[in-house]
Parts: C-alpha cells; sequence; structure tokens
C-alpha cells in the first residue's frame, strides 16, 4: 500500500520559516519524480515545485523561486520542501505527490499518488 505522509506545517509569522517533509513507503522511492503542491481556500490545487528522481534536477514556480527548495533523501525515502521568507499569501494546504519515473511535472492530473497534506498558516 502506498503512502505519503507529510509533515511539518503549521503556523508561523511572515517572513519566517518552515521545512516540510513528505515520508513516503509502498513505493521504491528513487524511481519517482516527486512534487508539492498547495491549495488554498476557494482556489485551485497549484504547482509548488518539482524533482527527478535521483534529484538532479528541480523546477520551482515563479511565485515560490529563490523562496522555497524542493530536495530529496532517497536513502530516508523522504521528500523534503524548505520554505524561506513566508508571505501570507503561501497559506495553503501542501501535498507531496508522486510519479513513476516522472520529470518535473508541473500538472497535478500526471501524478500517480498523494498525500493527504500539511496545513501552512503564515500570519501578519
Amino acid at each position: 500500500q502506498v503512502q505519503l505522509v507529510e509533515s511539518g506545517g503549521g503556523l508561523v509569522q511572515a517572513g519566517g520559516s518552515l521545512r516540510l517533509s513528505c515520508a513516503a513507503s509502498g513505493i521504491t522511492f528513487s524511481q519517482y519524480g516527486m512534487g508539492w503542491f498547495r491549495q488554498a481556500p476557494g482556489k485551485e490545487r497549484e504547482f509548488v515545485a518539482a524533482i527527478s528522481w535521483r534529484g538532479s534536477s528541480t523546477l520551482h514556480a515563479d511565485s515560490v523561486k529563490g523562496r522555497f527548495t524542493i530536495s530529496r533523501d532517497n536513502a530516508k525515502n523522504t521528500l523534503y520542501l524548505q520554505m524561506n521568507s513566508l508571505k501570507l499569501e503561501d497559506t495553503a494546504v501542501y501535498y507531496c505527490a508522486a510519479k513513476f519515473r516522472g520529470l518535473l511535472l508541473q500538472r497535478r492530473f500526471d501524478y500517480d499518488y498523494w498525500g493527504v497534506g500539511t496545513q501552512v498558516t503564515v500570519s501578519s
């Protein structure tokens, strides 16, 4: 059974930092391209960042470029999202997603597996 479990969300002041984690089980993690998406209330789920299965290539949405960094540790079957200089508009539920041999996919429909999400709330 495939499981993706996000953690690390919470309440943080604007300008602060958080690191999200996504622990994967039930898949050969090193063979999956991974992505982070987020969904704010009343909005569509949007792409945040993606990483290739070896971790050699990454892609970040323009809205987070220079502030967020996606990374992975294949030995620990874990995906990360380091979020710095957080803004009010970063408030959302953050989801990790997996696609077998996926390469920097930005469309949510391209992913096979999803976590249940972790809430990030940025306050002023």
